[in-house]
Order: structure tokens, then sequence, then C-alpha cells
């Protein structure tokens, strides 16, 4: 694959690494990675530009206490998300990073 042919497909996939979005829900797991042990995971749907919900969320890595109903930023990649948390090996991809 040329660099040419990687740029394209990069472009016709946009995914932005940080998004707005509202908590709708808890997640409560008996069995999960030791990763997330200790950790808060809060269902996150993602607004879009108006404000509106678009109909898909993310399961993130609450770090600022957020609650039920808070509008919050996520940061939704998994290297930064890991840097957030200071952790080198975790399968974290979105972390809540803010309150908005």
């Amino acid at each position: 694959m040329t660099s040419n042919q990687l740029t394209f497909c990069r472009s016709r996939f946009t995914i932005e690494a940080m998004y707005v979005g509202q908590v709708s829900g808890t997640v409560v797991a008996t069995i999960k990675h030791a990763a997330f042990n200790g950790r808060k995971l809060l269902i996150v749907d993602r607004l879009g530009e108006d404000g509106t919900p678009t109909g898909s969320y993310d399961i993130c890595v609450d770090t600022v206490q957020a609650g039920m109903g808070d509008k919050v930023l996520v940061l939704d990649e998994g290297n930064g998300a890991r840097q957030v948390l200071n952790m080198k090996v975790a399968p974290i991809r979105a972390v809540i990073v803010g309150i908005v």
C-alpha cells in the first residue's frame, strides 16, 4: 500500500478522537479485565453538533466523577486513554476527561 492509498483510506473514515456526550447509564461487571478493577464504567451517548444524541454510545472509564445526565468530554482513542490513566498496557479505549 502506498502512502497515497493510506491517506485516502484514512480520510474516508474520519473518526473524532474527542467528543461531547451525555452519561446515560452505568456498567456493572462481575468478571472483567484487571485494568478495570476499581474503576467506574459509564455508558455515554454521543451528541451531535446540535446537542442531540446521534444514536451511538461508548462504554467509558470515568476519571472525573461524572453522574447520570452529565454532559462530558470523552477521549476516544486507546493510546491517549491509557496515558490519561497512566497505564502502558490495558484494553481501554474511551475515557471521560471532563464535565461540560
